[in-house]
């Protein structure tokens, strides 16, 4: 990927000019170790966000506020507070996940460009959706390994809308166990 756009990373240029916000309708799961990590990043910056964390519908993600919005997102900057140790799954974006209890394969999933700009430039830079997707898969798999099963399940059962299959492989061993495939 370009690291030499107008100062800033190939990213930051598509999606600081993006009239979308990731951070709004999203609720990226976390596990008990990315929670350990965001409480100790906010401790250590000072950031008093109350109830940082929600448990809804299965799963523990972070909390949103009366808009929607992720409490992590800054208002004012629209910029994410907690980037250098955010959610997994909004490393891996655009790129996201499912899994096939049938096949018992992990899919991954591009977002369409009707929902993510940056997806459609990644769309036509092959190398750089290359790149990406090497850092997302590794996410994806540490994230998936690290939730419940009951998490999983429940995960999987939200719709992600105008998304295409990029690829699939088979799950590792230890989340086909706990997911007794």
């Amino acid at each position: 990927m370009s690291q030499d756009n107008n100062g800033k990373t190939y990213s930051y240029d598509v999606c600081s000019n993006c009239k979308n916000t990731c951070c709004h309708g999203s609720k990226p799961p976390l596990s008990d170790e990315r929670k350990k990590i965001l409480t100790q990043y906010m401790h250590e910056h000072g950031l008093n966000i109350d109830n940082p964390f929600s448990t809804e519908g299965g799963y523990t993600y972070p909390s949103v506020d009366e808009d929607g919005v992720c409490v992590f997102n800054d208002r004012k900057t629209k910029r994410c507070m907690v980037h250098s140790v955010k959610p997994e799954t909004c490393v891996a974006s655009p790129i996201t996940f499912d899994i096939n209890f049938h096949t018992g394969m992990v899919e991954f999933y591009l977002k369409k460009t009707v929902i993510c700009e940056y997806a459609g430039v990644l769309f036509h830079d092959k190398p750089a959706l290359k790149q990406l997707f090497l850092v997302a898969h590794d996410k994806i798999v540490e994230l998936i390994k690290q939730l419940s099963a009951e998490e999983l399940k429940a995960i999987c059962k939200i719709d992600e809308p105008d998304t295409f299959k990029y690829c699939q492989e088979p799950l590792p061993p230890e989340v086909a166990h706990k997911l007794d495939l």
